[in-house]
């Protein structure tokens, strides 16, 4: 069986198995109706002896035959049509492309759920059902087979070079019904060791006219036992339908690589991020006890995923954005690296630091990139959400007094005004990190070889022209969390095919 075969009819399996299968038995002579019923004018005919008598119900019966037929012919045509309906509406409703997704279920969500986090919820929720029963949106078609977007990350070629950022997917409930949806890549998370509550409500905010948000959720989770629980059962599953068995060995196999699939996506020519982070109330100060909190999280988490995130960048955690200097930072990344190369799986997860863009100024940057190297970390996703509060777009626009107050809200903004300060941040990375350490640029004379370390660039990419400017300032991989929130679940269709366009010019 193909790698690719195998993950359909994973999926396919997965949804077989979940669904009632409906038993029932009756005895055959309580199938057929009644004699009397079938035939209304026997009892009739039979207690009649006179022709007269026995005529009459004939021409009744003669009459009625055609008006029967016109019914159910009427009956044919409307059930038939019916049956082509749901299916035209299937085909159009289960398509990225569609534009109701877009134009129509965005405004609903946002008309019935005035919270951004129910909103959320109920999102997550309707996907998750619907992918249970294969009903959930899909890129339909395979755009990616032309390779036109393909890329190569940490040794993988990806179908595409656009990501899903962490936050819609916290715990891991729906990285199958993402990754369906056309990114290469898949970000859930972020866990914390424990479980913990998050802030109180409400702590999500719209801006309708900019398309942005506010969010103070404070990285709520429900622990990295229970994400752990969630990933390996979709890997147990993936093995049971795939031929493997239902065992740990058959687990261990998929981890190893026999299905011919990354390890945390499943999928050919895809990956699964896996963000980690501190608990609130783990000391500030005690780098120590904040690096076993990333451990614990890596050594349940590392076996299910391609990719480990380390977020040291949520605004919304205190002391969290103070672990960015480079003596913490360092130590932290070094704890993270030594455990993801210490699990049981012939490929190890790559490893990546998740930054702030209010870390911006050079001696800021250099000391990330200080730490990047010395702990051996593999790559740096440019950048998360912003303390700060941009100018409304476009120019001279003046907010509405709602979203004027909603501004004032604590909380890391994000939207299209991110773009313009990420997109110049990734060069900067990139142009730093390609320089090397310098104890490392010579050894005995000789130029020392580094591999390169790889930029994921997040903040207010929207549309293809973004994205693909992104990638030219130097990142592999353009990711989007707000943008998918207001444009809908075909917004990756649509930025990708905005790419080909912009490549045929």
């Amino acid at each position: 069986m193909t790698s690719a075969s195998a993950t359909m009819a994973w999926r396919a399996g997965l949804r077989a198995r979940s669904l009632p299968v409906a038993r029932w038995s009756q005895r055959p002579s309580a199938l057929l109706p009644k004699r009397a019923e079938r035939f209304p004018g026997a009892a009739r005919y039979a207690s009649d002896s006179t022709p007269t008598a026995a005529a009459e119900p004939v021409k009744e019966a003669a009459k009625e035959l055609p008006k029967r037929a016109a019914r159910g012919s009427r009956k044919g045509i409307y059930g038939t049509s019916f049956a082509l309906a749901l299916l035209v509406g299937y085909i159009y409703g289960t398509d990225t492309r569609a534009s109701i997704h877009r134009y129509a279920m965005v405004p609903l969500i946002r008309w019935l759920y005035p919270d951004a986090e129910e909103a959320h919820h109920f999102g997550v929720e309707m996907l998750k059902s619907l992918y249970e029963y294969g009903m959930h949106p899909r890129e339909r078609g395979n755009p990616d087979r032309d390779g036109a977007l393909a890329t190569e990350v940490f040794g993988y070629t990806l179908s595409n070079p656009i990501g899903i950022s962490a936050g819609l997917d916290k715990h891991a409930d729906i990285p199958d019904a993402l990754l369906d949806l056309g990114p290469a890549i898949v970000e859930v998370g972020g866990t914390t060791p424990l479980p913990q509550d998050g802030n109180p409500k409400p702590r999500v905010f719209r801006l309708p006219s900019q398309h942005g948000m506010i969010n103070r959720y404070g990285l709520n989770s429900k622990g990295a036992d229970h994400m752990a629980a969630v990933l390996k059962k979709r890997v147990r599953d993936f093995a049971y339908v795939a031929g493997f068995g239902d065992h740990e060995e058959s687990e261990q196999r998929v981890l190893n690589g026999e299905a011919n699939v990354p390890p945390g996506s499943l999928v050919p020519g895809k990956l699964l991020a896996v963000q980690v982070a501190k608990n609130k109330l783990t000391p500030d100060g005690d780098i120590d006890a904040i690096a076993r909190d990333y451990v614990y999280c890596v050594d349940r988490l590392a076996p299910y995923a391609d990719i480990l995130v380390v977020n040291v960048s949520s605004p919304n955690t205190p002391g969290l954005r103070d672990l960015q200097a480079a003596a913490p930072l360092t130590a932290i990344l070094t704890a993270v690296v030594g455990s993801a190369k210490s699990i049981s799986r012939k490929t190890k997860p790559f490893v990546m630091v998740k930054v702030s863009p209010d870390e911006d100024s050079d001696e800021q940057i250099a000391g990330i990139c200080e730490a990047v190297w010395n702990s051996g970390v593999d790559g740096v996703i440019v950048g998360n959400t912003t303390n700060r509060r941009p100018d409304a777009l476009p120019k001279g626009f003046t907010l509405p007094e709602k979203e004027q107050q909603t501004l004032k809200e604590t909380g890391g903004y994000s939207g299209p005004q991110l773009f313009d300060r990420s997109v110049p941040l990734v060069a900067r990375y990139r142009a730093l990190l390609d320089q090397g350490p310098p104890s490392s640029t010579e050894q005995d004379g000789v130029p020392a070889e580094q591999p390169r370390k790889v930029i994921f660039a997040s903040g207010g990419i929207t549309n293809g022209q973004q994205a693909r400017a992104a990638l030219d300032a130097g990142a592999s991989v353009a990711m989007m969390y707000t943008g998918i929130t207001y444009g809908g679940i075909g917004t990756v269709t649509r930025v990708k095919q905005e790419m080909r366009e912009l490549q045929k010019k």
